[in-house]
């Protein structure tokens, strides 16, 4: 049995969801590496290769949570990420990634709306990972 902790990656503009969702993470035993915005996680990514990516949609940009999907899924195409969002809330719109042509475009494995609850957000992180 391998006992590395695995590394994720959780890149969001909001510290309050960031240090919440870090804290959650590494008291269920997992490394946890953050970053503010999009360009900070691309110079994490150029040494990082993390198990799994959690990023916010909308940062710098309305769409920095996908461009940095599609970066960091051409560098590291195994590995799987989750967007969460809170755009439906502030916009109506609604992003899923529930068939692979979803998937294809966001480069997303799951996007969430915000709000989720933590054992929710816990459960697709073990079910990504194949934990469960």
């Amino acid at each position: 049995m391998n006992d590395e902790k695995k590394t994720i990656l959780v890149v969001d503009d909001d510290l309050d969801f960031l240090t919440q969702v870090a804290f959650v993470l590494e008291r269920n035993g997992y490394t946890v590496k953050t970053a503010q915005n999009q360009e900070e996680a691309e110079r994490m990514l150029e040494s990082l290769r993390p198990h799994l990516a959690i990023l916010d949609l909308m940062m710098e940009h309305h769409d920095s949570g996908f461009v940095l999907a599609y970066r960091l899924k051409k560098r590291y195409p195994d590995v799987p990420i989750i967007i969460v969002t809170a755009v439906t809330s502030e916009t109506g719109i609604r992003f899923d990634a529930v068939g692979p042509s979803e998937q294809a475009w966001s480069k997303a494995d799951i996007i969430m709306d915000k709000g989720i609850r933590h054992d929710q957000l816990l459960r697709e992180v073990r079910r990504l990972l194949r934990e469960e």
